[in-house]
């Protein structure tokens, strides 16, 4: 079971949400998905557009001096303030958490979207879009959520665990399932069965039991005799 090298605090919810982030693209590439990257486009050019015609204002500010320029400089704040409007604009209303848009290699497009809403509770939502391929007769477009608990996929010392997060994708998601057959089947026996111990963990166990038996008995012991001696000494008083 691949386990990843990086540790994160398990008690930061921003930690935990952008390292699953990060985990969906690379996953869901590595299955032949095709990504699109029209929302990253285009909130990168309405942000390097905005710090270019910055940039360019101070540029004419500093060489012509502000009386020669300020009209210019007066269009360009205009214009600036519009493009950081649009870029505010995109990521709340258009983007709206999403971190993958792509095409399935069975011909589907989804769209992924994540948050965590409870601050104080780490759990992990993900909003799911999937549209039938275009050739497709009848196919409707299907939408639902998954919420997972952080805890299915990092470990107690904050290592992102891939296994169980690529499993609950595969087997949550169809078009991932169909891409990913392998992971789309629960492991067998992880429903309702009891834990399974090697022979060496049992021994281990046995020992530890003996150890804390033995402690307790010479604890026991040695507390019989102090109280025998004390019983000694008031006699004699």
């Amino acid at each position: 079971m691949a386990v990843s090298q990086e540790r994160i605090t398990v008690y930061n919810l921003a930690d935990l949400k952008n390292t699953s982030d990060d985990a969906i693209p690379n996953y869901l590439n590595s299955l032949k998905f095709t990504q699109s990257h029209r929302l990253t486009d285009v909130r990168l050019s309405l942000g390097f557009s905005a710090f270019t015609l910055a940039a360019a204002c101070f540029l004419w500010d500093y060489k012509f001096g502000f009386e020669s320029t300020k009209l210019y400089t007066g269009v360009a704040v205009t214009i600036y303030t519009l493009l950081n409007g649009l870029l505010t604009y995109w990521i709340f209303y258009v983007e709206k958490g999403t971190i993958y848009e792509g095409t399935a290699p069975s011909g589907e497009k989804i769209k992924i979207s994540t948050s965590t809403p409870k601050k104080t509770v780490p759990e992990y939502h993900l909003s799911i879009e999937i549209e039938p391929p275009k050739k497709a007769k009848g196919g409707k477009k299907e939408s639902f959520v998954i919420i997972r608990p952080f805890t299915e996929w990092f470990d107690a010392a904050g290592h992102f665990v891939v296994a169980p997060f690529q499993g609950m994708l595969a087997q949550s998601i169809s078009v991932v399932g169909k891409a990913d057959p392998k992971r789309a089947a629960p492991p067998a026996g992880a429903v309702d069965q009891p834990p399974v111990y090697s022979p060496e963990m049992l021994a281990a166990l046995a020992d530890a039991q003996v150890s804390v038996v033995g402690s307790a008995a010479e604890t026991a012991t040695t507390g019989s005799d102090a109280a025998k001696k004390a019983a000694a000494k008031r006699r004699k008083a």
